[in-house]
């Protein structure tokens, strides 16, 4: 269900409070749809949103059999988006990924045949087991979205959101992505294992008949131009000046952490911002609170920051020492 976006009179696009609202609704209720298909994951659902929202990537990491292929494949159902996975493995190449000039014997030329990166989602599946040079192909589609091939860039379709998943248990054959890729992901979102309650209902889906690869039970209750009109609504979400100095404190903090040897980058900085202003969006507000903040500061910067050795032997985690910082940084009132 798609709503036209009207422009205002610059010519860019914006939307009314009537239509702001229709669009946050469409977005809600994709948590409905993905549920059709996957119990228990609205914070990742929701998190994913976000995502698309700010135009970002996300990084999903949990353990294996927690869905994180089939929920991506359905919130694509659902947005009526063009969806495309990648298997990533020691042996892929950078053309495998991004595509590569062919030869044609019928015209003695070379055409560009498109890889599987032009799509509206793309899921890097593992993106840990593939080696560096293949990682770093991806860098310059997140990041300028767009693909260079013997000097000509080409454009990648809009919206374009890479969601890769990666294993946290599995070291051996794997490949770490190194900080600065990281800290292109907008998010990292933990999926974790349902609970007790949650699993009693989804082997009764199974029972009943349920086939996950099945996705016409789920409807497209949204689409492109529901995100552009919704990133639109996000664009206008004011912020209070004591709001922004409350983000750089926090990130501030990060970098004079004892317990950290890699703090969060101005980059991150801006895209706890850029999460914030999206969370306070669809929980109906045209302000971000420091509780929006507080909201999205660990899966915003929970992949920016990097723990010492001594601080990993003591049992220490990311997300541990945030909510330090979290409960020591003044919030503005």
């Amino acid at each position: 269900m798609n709503h036209p976006v009207p422009l205002a009179k610059d010519g860019a696009p914006g939307v009314d409070a009537e239509q702001a609202q229709q669009v946050r609704q469409a977005l809600t209720a994709l948590r409905g749809e993905v549920a059709k298909t996957v119990v228990g994951q609205d914070s990742v659902v929701t998190g994913l949103v976000i995502a698309l929202l700010c135009r970002g990537h996300v990084l999903l990491e949990g353990v294996p059999g927690t869905a994180k292929t089939l929920l991506v494949k359905t919130l694509a159902h659902a947005l009526d988006l063009d969806f495309k996975r990648v298997q990533f493995t020691p042996d892929l190449m950078p053309g495998d990924v991004t595509g590569s000039l062919i030869y044609d014997n019928r015209t003695a030329e070379f055409e560009f045949r498109e890889g599987p990166v032009f799509t509206n989602l793309l899921l890097a599946d593992e993106i840990n087991r593939t080696p560096p040079k293949t990682q770093a192909s991806l860098l310059e589609a997140m990041e300028e979205r767009q693909v260079s091939v013997e000097g000509a860039a080409r454009a990648l379709p809009d919206p374009f959101v890479v969601c890769a998943t990666q294993n946290p248990i599995e070291y051996e054959g794997t490949y770490p992505l190194p900080e600065a890729q990281l800290d292109r992901f907008l998010l990292k979102l933990t999926v974790p294992v349902p609970s007790r309650d949650e699993e009693i209902a989804m082997l009764e889906r199974h029972a009943a008949g349920f086939d996950p690869r099945d996705l016409s039970r789920v409807q497209a209750v949204a689409g492109a131009s529901d995100l552009a009109a919704g990133r639109a609504a996000v664009g206008a979400v004011r912020l209070d000046p004591k709001v922004a100095a409350y983000v750089v404190d926090l990130c501030r903090a990060t970098r004079q952490s004892p317990s950290l040897q890699l703090g969060v980058s101005p980059r991150g900085a801006t895209a706890l911002l850029a999460t914030s202003r999206a969370w306070a969006w669809l929980s109906g507000r045209d302000y971000v609170t420091p509780d929006d903040v507080k909201a999205l500061a660990r899966p915003t910067l929970r992949h920016r920051v990097q723990l010492r050795p001594e601080a990993e032997l003591e049992g220490a985690t990311a997300d541990g020492v945030l909510d330090g910082i979290l409960a020591h940084v003044p919030a503005p009132r």
